[in-house]
């Protein structure tokens, strides 16, 4: 359920709120005049976009990012690429963008490169429901492309509400596009690997490994793949060991 402060950040978005007729008027307003009346949002109106996301629940979120027209990729979807996976997950992986088949079946890492991705994850002894799958960007860019700075910009508050709604105890970077996204870098995935890094306002551990489809046209370079994951497995047990003992040992 919606309730007022939300319905009112996605008004100021400029997404629809459907009301149930079994929905009481106060829960999710219809109206700014009675979002207003239900809870004062006086930041909403003058809030710059990237700050509305902030607040918002899983169910909010998904409607944010379908509705939003922030950059010129709106225009050429076929439908918004939100992420997948268990909302809880102590693993979160996070691509690049959506590509062809993406944009057409809604869902990150399909295909190819997806099936890989599988594979990457039982080797961890994981399985794609056990973990969260999203990417910088939540549409895809004409022909593949690489990301625009300013689209991935205006993902960028879309995907650190994410991240904080999983609060993940390891974020895995697939590939060095999301990976310099992410670390605001520029530095080459080379020497992005191997090295704990942190992301977000809480500072969540990061990890970098090469993408999928990297991979599929270099398999000599998936024996560097699997030493990532034995990093982030041996990581990921350090970090639930000292989860569980209340802090570093």
């Amino acid at each position: 359920m919606v309730n007022a402060r939300q319905a009112a950040y996605l008004q100021a978005l400029g997404v629809d709120v459907y009301v149930p007729r079994s929905a009481p008027p106060a829960t999710v307003p219809v109206t700014r005049r009675a979002a207003a009346a239900a809870e004062p949002v006086p930041a909403v109106a003058s809030a710059a976009p990237a700050d509305i996301a902030r607040d918002l629940d899983w169910d909010a979120l998904r409607a944010a990012v379908a509705a939003c027209q922030r950059c010129e990729l709106h225009g050429t979807r076929t439908q918004t690429v939100f992420g997948v996976g268990d909302r809880q997950a102590r693993w979160m992986f996070i691509g690049e963008a959506p590509g062809a088949e993406e944009d057409r079946q809604g869902e990150p890492f399909v295909g190819r490169a997806g099936q890989l991705l599988t594979s990457m994850l039982r080797a961890l002894g994981l399985q794609r429901e056990d973990v969260f799958i999203a990417n910088v960007l939540k549409c895809r860019p004409p022909g593949n492309r690489d990301p625009k700075p300013s689209e991935a910009v205006s993902c960028r508050t879309f995907l650190e509400r994410q991240v904080a709604l999983v609060n993940p105890t390891l974020v895995i970077a697939v590939g060095r596009i999301a990976a310099q996204n992410l670390l605001a870098t520029e530095t080459p995935i080379a020497k992005l690997r191997g090295k704990v890094h942190a992301f977000g306002a809480r500072s969540w551990p990061l990890l970098v490994t090469y993408h999928p489809a990297f991979l599929l046209r270099s398999p000599s370079e998936k024996r560097k793949a699997w030493q990532d994951l034995l990093q982030a497995r041996q990581l990921f047990e350090r970090l639930r060991r000292e989860a569980d003992s209340g802090g570093p040992a």
